[in-house]
């Protein structure tokens, strides 16, 4: 059975803009894998309403191999495959096309950490090209080919692909963008917040065991809640 309507979030619904805060352009042979997650929760609300948009520029559509080949082997030897720096280029540069302050961003593992401050600045731009590597990576001549891009890293390990970082991106950035989130206190890193949350009941059993919500969240004292978070291993202050 559900709960009252009082104890439900109500949001209203929003107009839908005619023409996005921020648009995302995505360089990936895989745009198929990025579906699923851009039409859920936040990230498909923002898209739905208007807020943002994405796009994808598949690199076999820049090629002249008859079969899309995009891929070839390594100079020097090694294994794996390198993607080849021309379909790339070509997707880029259809990406960023009348979109003179666009900024490319290339996913690598020895980029510069992706972090909260770096998707704030992204939220301040109008277009960004991710571009997403897959195999042994993209031949490095792209970097200089392109030499205003980025190179970001989302962690210190390596992916099979740059759509899980592209998809990252997206989803931090786009809490920055105003008017995303509804209320701007949603972004925690501008509130006081905890890395423990509860919600009702305030005691639950499990296996013969009671688990309580911690009296001073209990307290209606913002005061000594905020103090609280703050005390507790991972809170962060406005």
């Amino acid at each position: 059975m559900c709960g009252p309507v009082h104890d439900r979030q109500m949001k209203p619904k929003r107009k839908k803009l005619a023409k996005p805060k921020i648009r995302f352009h995505v360089v990936t042979l895989f745009p198929e894998a990025l579906s699923s997650y851009l039409a859920a929760s936040i990230v498909g609300r923002a898209i739905a309403d208007g807020y943002a948009a994405v796009k994808t520029f598949n690199p076999r559509d820049y090629t002249s191999d008859k079969g899309r080949r995009v891929d070839r082997k390594p100079y020097g030897g090694g294994p794996g495959m390198v993607l080849e720096a021309m379909p790339v280029a070509r997707a880029i540069a259809a990406a960023t096309k009348g979109k003179p302050r666009a900024r490319v961003i290339l996913f690598s593992p020895s980029g510069r950490e992706f972090t909260n401050a770096t998707a704030g600045r992204y939220a301040a731009a109008k277009d960004l090209v991710l571009v997403c590597g897959r195999y042994e990576g993209i031949d490095a001549r792209i970097k200089k080919m392109f030499p205003k891009a980025e190179e970001v890293s989302v962690g210190p390990y390596v992916l099979s692909g740059g759509e899980l970082p592209a998809l990252a991106v997206i989803d931090a950035t786009l809490r920055r963008v105003p008017g995303i989130l509804g209320d701007d206190t949603s972004v925690e890193e501008r509130r006081v917040a905890g890395a423990d949350v509860y919600t009702r009941p305030a005691s639950i059993k499990w296996k013969r065991k009671n688990y309580l919500v911690p009296k001073v969240l209990l307290s209606g004292h913002h005061a000594k809640i905020d103090q609280f978070r703050q005390k507790r291993p991972g809170g962060s202050k406005k």
